[in-house]
């Protein structure tokens, strides 16, 4: 006869066994889900899809029944503006993924930093459908390019940051050289009036000229030094 008994113990301790570990799996993905959503957000508020889905959701004014209608035109507006952030977060996105996760690695960061970011690039990715769709909703085929158009925009508004930078760059610039361009014009007419100064002096007469200038006067008047042949003669005279 076959052993019932003695079989059912091993069946029931993988019956528990295997009941234990679901419960575990299951308490423990929901603490993980319940730990996600109390992390803080990786980005901030979405400030333009905010606005986009107040205008697509307008609610009516007191005392009318229908909302005011919306021009595609402030619709289409306000989308781009939503992909144009959307791209700037893809783009930060992905010059942080390389970094982030070589930090895990290495364990500088936490599993909780880890997990906003999982969570960000969950967030993006829902985000990209939502506004292909709003997009393909107001103009048939616009959703293939949106996007495009948004990096297009985010690349203008680099340029012209960069622009106006070279430019106050610039005007700071010329500031300090006219600072400094008058300096060295103050300076050197100040050096140049000074050489002027000592060049307009009388040059003075020292005591060893005066005399020396006397002597040569007194030569003067007497005819100058004496010839030898008067000398010889006045002797033969004396004679």
């Amino acid at each position: 006869m076959v052993d019932w008994i003695g079989l059912s113990i091993p069946f029931a301790y993988l019956g528990i066994l295997v009941g234990s570990l679901a419960t575990f799996s299951s308490l423990y993905r929901k603490r993980k889900a319940a730990k996600s959503l109390s992390l803080e957000p990786w980005f901030g508020p979405h400030l333009p899809r905010d606005i986009y889905l107040s205008l697509l959701h307008l609610e009516p004014e007191p005392g009318k029944e229908k909302s005011p209608t919306i021009p595609d035109g402030v619709l289409k507006a306000a989308l781009l503006q939503r992909a144009l952030e959307d791209i700037k977060r893809i783009l930060e996105v992905r010059n942080a993924k390389q970094a982030l996760s070589s930090l895990l690695q290495r364990g500088s960061v936490g599993d909780d930093l880890w997990q906003r970011f999982l969570r960000a690039e969950k967030e993006i990715e829902a985000e990209l459908r939502d506004v292909v769709e709003e997009a393909n909703a107001l103009q048939p085929n616009w959703g293939q390019t949106i996007f495009q158009s948004a990096n297009e925009m985010h690349h203008n508004a680099i340029l012209r940051e960069k622009i106006t930078s070279i430019q106050a760059k610039g005007k700071r610039d010329r500031e300090w050289w006219d600072r400094e361009k008058a300096t060295i014009q103050s300076n050197f007419m100040k050096e140049l009036g000074d050489d002027e100064k000592e060049t307009a002096k009388p040059a003075t007469v020292t005591g060893t000229d005066k005399v020396g200038s006397e002597e040569d006067a007194v030569m003067v008047e007497g005819g100058g030094p004496a010839a030898p042949g008067s000398s010889k003669k006045k002797r033969k005279a004396k004679k």
